[in-house]
């Protein structure tokens, strides 16, 4: 079995830039701040699992609920819409009860594992072997738990004002995004403002 090294990175970038774990540090740091802890092993576990669910079985699991690709996308953007009000907003939309929870349910998914790294998994199926798939799956996930555990050395960084300053532009920009998922699923088009 032959890997080109320009497939895996390739593959890499795209799930990198769809995960955008980096883009996720002002969320992340949020959740820790309600939470009092992340979950950093398990987050990175629970969000691999799934990605790893949806590129073996990931039609098939969902075609078992009679849910289609583009339904599960639209609740992911609806899940990262509420996400994005909370943020720029400052209610709180989501109820964090334990530590364990907020390691799974926003972090794991959809933050991480999110309805755009399932379809684009799926997507990059039926291009790339799934072993290219899986070892840049792989790589992305040891940056996620890099990451993941690093919160607090970024926090220190940033200090209070710095987070909150991030904490709204990537709220604005989760907002965005969400709205940009949502449109291309549901094939919405608007006129662009000149």
């Amino acid at each position: 079995m032959a890997f080109r090294f320009v497939d895996i990175v390739t593959v890499f970038m795209v799930l990198f830039a769809v995960i955008d774990i980096t883009g996720s540090i002002p969320i992340i740091i949020d959740i820790k701040r309600k939470t009092g802890h992340i979950d950093a092993e398990r987050a990175t576990l629970v969000s691999f699992m799934l990605m790893l669910l949806f590129l073996f079985a990931g039609e098939l699991f969902l075609n078992l609920f009679g849910v289609d690709v583009s339904s599960f996308a639209i609740a992911g953007s609806i899940v990262l819409l509420l996400l994005g009000i909370e943020m720029v907003l400052g209610i709180e939309v989501f109820k964090y009860e334990s530590n364990k929870q907020s390691s799974i349910v926003p972090l794991a998914f959809p933050l991480i594992a999110g309805a755009g790294t399932m379809t684009t998994i799926l997507s990059l199926k039926a291009v790339y072997s799934v072993w290219t798939i899986l070892i840049a799956l792989s790589l992305n996930m040891i940056i996620v738990y890099i990451v993941l555990k690093a919160t607090r050395l970024v926090e220190k960084l940033l200090g209070t004002t710095g987070i909150l300053i991030l904490k709204k532009i990537f709220g604005i920009i989760l907002l965005a995004i969400a709205i940009k998922l949502f449109l291309s699923t549901t094939g919405i088009q608007l006129n662009r403002v000149s």
